[in-house]
């Protein structure tokens, strides 16, 4: 590929590097100039370019991309189509994400021009989520390079996702005087969310004396009763584990089982215990596995739930990464500080829209300019300004001009390919974003909103703080339902289960979750989506 300065008159075929702006448009970075192009730029003045010349040894960004992607074992994953260099690869069922790092190290040497990235190893995901990405950089690369790459992927697949298998799950639970009842059912309500992901059930809870004798004993009874699935036994000690001899591992041996592991270097989560009785695996959970908030349980389990048995080298080896967010409800947190950490928000910025009333081959509604910026660019800049923990923007329609309209902004960039599908794919792409899955609540904010301000957001944010992150904030207008809103963590998995061209008020109004209107006045309701409402609204048609 020769990349480099050319006279217009000699650029017919080239791809444009940068786009070129026009009276009557521009043309894009990645269009290949035809000879009516030529007309219209010397028309327009414009002497050079910026491009570059394919040569007969070159695959284009989309063939290439393409070409690697298809040496990767498709098992359980579904692919995007190529486009601006890129395939993104989602996951089609709930499952636990394995890469090889290896092999995606070695793929990532080859040429700087080719790269995959991915999610972390032994990652938790549903179906739908955004696994992974094979970018190709510029706009062509060697053809040599691209087949040694895709030859790494055929020899070994870089990643894999291990459908989650449904079992069935047993829960004995310890007593002891200063352990209240409701405590014992919540811990029995939230491991069955837990296992809600996988299929698997809770056949059982037995509560029995803070002694290993009563322990190994109901171990015994659940694991004689037949079950239809592989089965797990999950025990709860009302005190937690404080010796490789004490209730819970010496119950495992007391019913004819081995204990593999007592503690574990993941924090939360030190204090699991993991055994067997025959095949059957017990976990000896520890005490933040009370809490829904992700700990070292939930990283053994759903290894289990996966059909992966992990040795003590695998348990051993989870303590890089294993330093997870602080549970507030732990009666000796790690770090006393003056006030509670604020909720950490990610803002999705909606920006993959047909834009289907600015009329056919209109204008695009997100490159008006709105006080000397293009629409898409100022929603994304007052989100950075905000004080959101993250700003990812959803793009879909007209992709490329869109990413160029955001050149320089330090946001996350997550394509949409199905965006045709409606608001609910983009919803789901967006929340499916790494930034957003780490987040306690998504601000959800629609592209196309020229009232809102910087401060408009940072109230939304401020009150879904004040609310603990267990709120949901919704903006209004005159009392009436608005935009943006705040999803909390517990509506996530509600979100990648919607379907079509609609947002999120069925899960805002059907939760169960506090609602907190916050007044932002007519901002809330002010949306672009004609050439009229741009005009109206103050803005400029471009683009």
């Amino acid at each position: 590929m020769i990349f480099g300065e050319f006279p217009v008159e000699d650029s017919e075929g080239l791809i444009l590097a940068h786009s070129v702006r026009l009276p009557e448009g521009r043309l894009g970075k990645g269009h290949r100039i035809t000879d009516a192009d030529v007309a219209r730029l010397q028309a327009a003045g414009v002497v050079s370019v910026i491009a570059c010349r394919i040569e007969a040894d070159d695959l284009g960004e989309d063939a290439a991309a393409a070409m690697l992607a298809e040496a990767i074992d498709p098992a359980h994953l579904r692919f995007s189509p190529a486009a601006t260099g890129r395939v993104n690869i989602y996951a089609t069922c709930n499952g636990l994400f394995t890469a090889d790092r290896a092999v995606v190290d070695r793929f990532n040497r080859i040429d700087p021009a080719i790269t995959f990235a991915c999610l972390a190893d032994h990652s938790d995901v549903r179906d739908g989520d955004m696994l992974a990405t094979v970018k190709v950089i510029p706009l062509a690369a060697p053809r040599a390079s691209v087949e040694a790459a895709a030859a790494v992927f055929s020899e070994a697949s870089p990643i894999r996702l291990k459908p989650y298998r449904a079992h069935a799950v047993s829960l004995v639970a310890t007593e002891l005087p200063s352990l209240k009842p409701s405590v014992m059912d919540k811990t029995a309500r939230v491991l069955e969310q837990r296992l809600a992901a996988s299929g698997s059930r809770l056949v059982g809870e037995r509560r029995v004396a803070h002694r290993a004798d009563a322990v190994a004993a109901a171990i015994e009874q659940a694991l004689a009763e037949p079950q239809n699935a592989p089965q797990i036994v999950v025990l709860f000690g009302a005190s937690a584990v404080a010796d490789p001899a004490d209730v819970l591992p010496e119950a495992i041996r007391m019913a004819g089982g081995t204990v593999e592991q007592v503690g574990l270097p993941v924090d939360p989560g030190n204090l699991l215990v993991l055994g067997h009785v025959g095949d059957m695996p017990i976990i000896g959970a520890p005490g933040c596995a009370r809490s829904p908030k992700e700990n070292g349980f939930d990283w053994v389990l759903n290894r289990l739930l996966a059909g992966e048995k992990p040795t003590v080298h695998d348990l051993t080896g989870m303590g890089v990464g294993g330093l997870l967010m602080e549970i507030p409800s732990r009666p000796m947190p790690r770090e006393i500080a003056d006030e509670p950490a604020r909720p950490r928000v990610v803002a999705v910025v909606l920006a993959a829209g047909r834009a289907s009333r600015m009329g056919e081959g209109g204008r695009h509604k997100l490159l008006a300019e709105f006080f000397g910026e293009p629409l898409v660019r100022r929603s994304a800049r007052i989100s950075l300004e905000s004080g959101a923990d993250g700003v990812v923007i959803v793009t879909g329609y007209r992709a490329a001009d869109i990413r160029n309209a955001l050149e320089g902004l330090a946001v996350d960039i997550v394509d949409n390919p199905e965006y045709a599908s409606g608001m609910a794919s983009s919803l789901k792409a967006g929340f499916a974003s790494p930034a957003a899955r780490r987040s306690d609540g998504i601000l959800v904010m629609l592209a196309d909103m020229p009232g809102l301000d910087t401060q408009d957001l940072r109230r939304l944010i401020e009150v879904f703080g004040k609310a603990g992150g267990r709120a949901i904030v919704r903006a209004v207008a005159g009392g009436k339902r608005g935009n943006p809103v705040i999803l909390p963590r517990s509506t996530f998995e509600a979100v990648q289960a919607l379907e079509g061209d609609v947002g999120a008020r069925s899960i805002v109004e059907g939760s169960g979750l506090a609602v907190i209107d916050v007044e932002l006045g007519e901002a809330a309701h002010l949306d672009v989506d004609t050439p009229e409402a741009v005009l109206s609204a103050g803005g400029l048609l471009k683009g």
